[in-house]
C-alpha cells in the first residue's frame, strides 16, 4: 500500500518541472495518465509509472475527451502559459464545474497574472528574477546557475507536488477541490528563504563568495576524490522514506507514448465504436512502432 494508491492524475505533457511533480504523485502510488500531443516525441526522462495517451486538444472533440477523464480524475496539472486553457475550453471554472473535487495544478514561469505572465521563459530567467541567482557563485566571478535544479525542481515541480498533496488533505475535510497556482519565480524564492532570512548572521557577512557556506570556507568547498572524480549516483529512489506506506522499490519502465490511449478511455466509459471513431478522425492516436 503507497500513500497516493487511489488518487488518479492527469498530466498535461511538458518538460522537467510538470514531469517531476507527475512522477513524485506516480514514485508513491498515484495513478498518473500523462496526454501526450500527436506526433510527439517527447524526450523527457521522468516518466516511470506512468500512462501515456495521445489527444489533440486543439480539437473540440479532443476537448471533449479531456473533460470527461477530469470528471473522475483528483487532479490535472497543466504546465502552459496563462490562458491557453481558457482557450481550448478547458479552464479551472469548466474543470471544477464539472468535477467540484478536482485539484487544478497550474504550474507555469511568471504566474498567472502581471506583466510578464505570458512570456516565455526558462530556469535561469525564474531564478534570476527571483533574485536568489545574485547569490550563487564565486567570489570575483558572475553569478553562476545551479543548472535548472532551482526553479524546474525545487521552485516548480517539487513545490508543485507540495501543493497538490495539502490540497488533496484539505479536501478530506471540505470536500471540495481547488486550484493550485505554482509558479517558479515566487517557487524559486520560497526555496531560498534561509538566504534571504539569515543575511544578518555571520555565516553571510561577506560578498557573494566570501561567507561560510558559498565557497568562501575551505571547510565548505568542493575537491577531487582519490580516483579523481565526485561522487554521484544513478537513478535515485523516492525520497521522503514512509515506513508505513512507501514509494516504489523497483524502478517501473517508461512508457511509450501513447500506449495506453485506449485502456485509459475504455476505463474512462468510452466505448469500442467512440473510440474507434477518435481514432478515425485524429483526435486521439495510439503508440505507433517506428517502421525500420
Amino acid at each position: 500500500m503507497m500513500a497516493l494508491k487511489g488518487i488518479k492524475v492527469i498530466e498535461l505533457a511538458g518538460l522537467a518541472p510538470a514531469p517531476f511533480c507527475g512522477m513524485i504523485l506516480a514514485d508513491f502510488g498515484a495513478k498518473v495518465i500523462r496526454v501526450d500531443k500527436p506526433r510527439s516525441h517527447v524526450w523527457e526522462t521522468l516518466s516511470r509509472g506512468k500512462m501515456s495517451i495521445i489527444v489533440d486538444l486543439k480539437k473540440e472533440e479532443g476537448a471533449e475527451v479531456l473533460r470527461k477523464l477530469c470528471r473522475t480524475a483528483d487532479v490535472l496539472l497543466e504546465p502552459y502559459r496563462p490562458g491557453i486553457m481558457e482557450r481550448l475550453g478547458l479552464g479551472p471554472n469548466v474543470l471544477l464545474k464539472d468535477n467540484p473535487r478536482l485539484i487544478y495544478a497550474r504550474l507555469s514561469g511568471f504566474g498567472q497574472s502581471g506583466p510578464i505572465a505570458t512570456y516565455a521563459g526558462h530556469d535561469i530567467n525564474y531564478v534570476a528574477l527571483s533574485g536568489v541567482l545574485s547569490m550563487l557563485g564565486r567570489k570575483g566571478e558572475r553569478p553562476y546557475p545551479p543548472i535548472n535544479l532551482l526553479a524546474d525542481f525545487a521552485g516548480g515541480g517539487l513545490t508543485c507536488a507540495l501543493g497538490i498533496v495539502m490540497s488533496l488533505f484539505e479536501r478530506q475535510t471540505s470536500g471540495q477541490g481547488q486550484v493550485v497556482d505554482t509558479n517558479m519565480v515566487h517557487g524559486s524564492a520560497y526555496v531560498a528563504t534561509f538566504l534571504w532570512k539569515s543575511q544578518g548572521l555571520p555565516i553571510w557577512g561577506g560578498q557573494r563568495g566570501e561567507n561560510m557556506l558559498d565557497g568562501g570556507a575551505p571547510y565548505y568547498d568542493i575537491y577531487e576524490t582519490k580516483d579523481g572524480k565526485f561522487i554521484n549516483q544513478k537513478e535515485p529512489a523516492p525520497a521522503p522514506k514512509l515506513s508505513r506506506t512507501p514509494g516504489i522499490n523497483i524502478v517501473p519502465p517508461s512508457p511509450k507514448i501513447g500506449m495506453h490511449t485506449v485502456e485509459v478511455l475504455s476505463e474512462a466509459g468510452f466505448d469500442a465504436q467512440e473510440i474507434s471513431k477518435l481514432l478515425q478522425d485524429g483526435v486521439i492516436d495510439t503508440y505507433r512502432k517506428a517502421n525500420l
